[in-house]
């Protein structure tokens, strides 16, 4: 049966409103580049133990591949499987969708099935597309799930998108929140100004993706015009493939983020906002930003690796590893920046979660 927003758990919902992490699921795969049911299992034992307050399975980060695989449906419910086993908690479930209106519409009716709350809906698969069919694909998928609109960077296959575009996306009925994620100011105030224009801003969530601006995103207001007056807008947390790491501090920062803003009458301390440079400096390494992302999931691999989490950096494509000079990178972040690492965290849980 179709999921409509109005269906979701009054908990679900009000988590997504407040604010949470949400990191994006990385494969765990063996050496022969066989899925490992195991680690993937103690991954997401990390992240519920850690705090997130949802999880992103099916997107980039857990490898688009994994569709021609056959692994689609059995990573989405091992996922689920593991999260209710692990804890009673409420979570957001986030699948990630792809591809034409048809499959698209077909990973959402697994979804549901699977029990998942939402849809993370890349529109990269249709690219060159006009808005008018884009917004025609989004509106069919939203029949099937709610939806999570993604606003992918142009480097990785995202189409450059209109304010109009994003006013179009708030006002479809079902319609939950907007992953912003061009990794470009411009466009992330159009995203801003779009909402706004639909009147949405309080129905529709935003969500960072940008992870070259995490904290700042998350810390400061924006405003966009309506009627002659500003309307504020706050990103309310994160859905970001570089929480896929590190994520007991990733919650850590969210969390002392709202806590200065609550406290502080809306100001933030310069210690604070000096360390969105220090977050950023560490997803340079992790993402490769200086081979231009090459290795952006095979980063996240490696420190998941260091950590004992995963065994190897495997993905599924032989081809896709470490950058050229990456893994020096995510030396001298660990060196420069190891006190935003959750190292110890993990090692006094790694053996529970790989039991």
């Amino acid at each position: 049966m179709p999921l409509k927003r109005s269906d979701l758990p009054e908990d679900v919902l009000a988590l997504l409103a407040q604010g949470t992490v949400i990191p994006a699921h990385p494969l765990a795969l063996d050496a022969g580049r066989q899925f490992d049911r195991r680690r993937q299992r103690a991954l997401t034992r990390y992240y519920v133990d850690a705090g997130a307050g949802g999880l992103a399975v099916g997107v980039h980060t857990t490898q688009f591949s994994i569709r021609e695989r056959g692994l689609y449906e059995p990573v989405l419910r091992a996922a689920m499987e593991d999260r209710l086993a692990w804890s009673s908690r409420p979570m957001v479930m986030v699948a990630g969708l792809c591809g034409s209106t048809a499959q698209a519409r077909t990973e959402a009716q697994t979804a549901v099935g699977l029990g998942y709350h939402a849809g993370l809906l890349s529109l990269a698969a249709l690219a060159h597309s006009s808005e008018d069919e884009l917004i025609a694909h989004c509106e069919a998928v939203a029949q099937e799930i709610p939806l999570i609109g993604f606003y992918l960077q142009t480097v990785v296959g995202g189409p450059v998108l209109s304010s109009d575009f994003w006013r179009r996306f708030a006002l479809i009925p079902n319609a939950l929140a907007i992953k912003v994620a061009p990794f470009n100011r411009y466009r992330s105030i159009d995203v801003v100004r779009g909402l706004v224009d639909a009147r949405a801003e309080e129905r529709v969530f935003l969500y960072t993706g940008n992870d070259d601006h995490i904290v700042l995103d998350l810390a400061l207001p924006f405003a966009a015009m309506r009627d002659g007056q500003p309307v504020t807008v706050r990103f309310r947390g994160g859905l970001l493939g570089h929480w896929s790491v590190w994520t007991a501090s990733a919650v850590s920062q969210l969390a002392q983020i709202k806590a200065e803003l609550a406290a502080n009458g809306g100001v933030l301390s310069p210690q604070l906002l000096a360390l969105d440079s220090r977050v950023t400096d560490c997803n340079s390494a992790f993402f490769d930003v200086a081979n231009n992302f090459h290795g952006c999931i095979a980063g996240c691999h490696e420190v998941l690796r260091r950590q004992g989490l995963l065994e190897g950096i495997w993905c599924l494509d032989p081809a896709e590893g470490l950058g050229p000079g990456q893994a020096g990178e995510i030396d001298r972040v660990y060196q420069a920046h190891g006190d935003l690492g959750d190292d110890a965290f993990v090692r006094g849980n790694l053996q529970r979660w790989l039991a």
